[in-house]
Parts: C-alpha cells; structure tokens; sequence
C-alpha cells in the first residue's frame, strides 16, 4: 500500500526546508563576522551593522569622473574598506602598514587579469590568503589587523587603480573602483584574512 503526498504539502515542505538552510546560512555568517570582528578588537554584535552597510553599499557607485567611461567609487567595496582600515591603521605600527601595503598591492596586481567586457578580474579566494601570509610575517602579534589593511587596500590599489589605463580597451561603459567584479575579492579578502591570520 503506497501513500501520496499532496504536490501542496510537498511543496510547502521544500519551501519551508530551504527557508531553515537559509536561516542557518545567516547564522553561520554572522558567527563567522563576529568572530573575524572579535580578531579585530571590536564587539561581534558590530559585524552585523558591518555585513549590512557593505552589502548595502556594494550596490551604490558614486561617480567621480565622467568622459567616454563613467568613472565611480563603490561605497561598499571601496569607501567602507577604507575608513574600516584607516580606523585599524591608527591601532598598528605604521612600519608594519607601509611595508604589508605594497607588498600586497605587488601581489594582488601581478595575478589580476583584464577580461574584456567585464573588467579586471582575479580570483576571490587567492588574496585572503596572499594577506594573512604577508601579515603573519610581518607582525604575527598584530596580524588581523594588518591582514585587513593590507588585504582590502592592496586589493583596491592592485586591482583597481593600478588598471585604469587598460580599462578603455575592455570594452566596459562604467568602471566601480570597488565594485562589480572586485566587490566579492575586497569583502571576502577583508573577512576571511582576519579570521586566517
């Protein structure tokens, strides 16, 4: 004797499973930025305000030049990077920030590819790592932090503004210093260092 489940019923379960996956997906994320935020000297109820403004704000450009190609800082993964490390750079050596800065920025622009029709591209997961290395070698007492700064900045500087004047031949009409495809490498790269080093 077999039993049919009513295509109502079945479907209702699967929404109401993948809402549960959701549910501890969020938590897990925001255990995983508490914890990357703890690291930084910061209380872990702040990361959520953290994860919202940089999700938010990966969303808004704001133009700063415009010619044949609109030119444009992304608030999320550019401007929130920035006051986050400059915050941070005042917590550190400033030798240790002058040194990790270009080592990173040297690393981060030599394996960053031009993909026409997109943009300069480089794989999100590489830099993480490529920054707690750098920040462990170079101030393993301080190595979140430098972590961070190094990471986002030499992100920023490697991927972006070191590839402005190829940006005309990809093919793109607005480039987001900070946006777009580098969005996913500054936020991943400024999270998962932290939480390596």
């Amino acid at each position: 004797m077999s039993y049919q489940i009513h295509p109502r019923i079945r479907a209702s379960f699967i929404v109401f499973l993948f809402l549960i996956l959701v549910l501890i997906l969020i938590f897990a994320s925001l255990n995983i930025f508490g914890t990357a935020f703890r690291k930084l000297g910061f209380p872990p109820e702040y990361s959520v305000y953290f994860l919202f403004l940089s999700l938010l704000g990966g969303n808004v450009n704001l133009p700063v030049k415009v010619e044949k190609i609109t030119i444009a800082i992304n608030l999320g993964g550019a401007v929130i990077p920035i006051v986050m490390s400059g915050f941070l750079f005042t917590m550190v050596s400033p030798v240790d920030v002058i040194i990790a800065i270009p080592i990173m920025t040297f690393l981060i622009h030599s394996i960053a590819r031009p993909v026409i029709g997109r943009g300069i591209a480089i794989h999100a997961l590489l830099p993480p790592f490529l920054a707690a290395a750098t920040a462990l070698i170079i101030s393993p007492h301080n190595a979140p932090l430098i972590a961070y700064i190094s990471g986002t900045l030499g992100c920023l500087i490697g991927i972006d503004l070191l590839n402005l004047k190829k940006i005309p031949d990809l093919g793109v009409p607005v480039v987001s210093i900070g946006g777009a495809g580098t969005f996913d490498a500054i936020f991943l790269t400024g999270i998962i260092s932290v939480l390596l080093a």
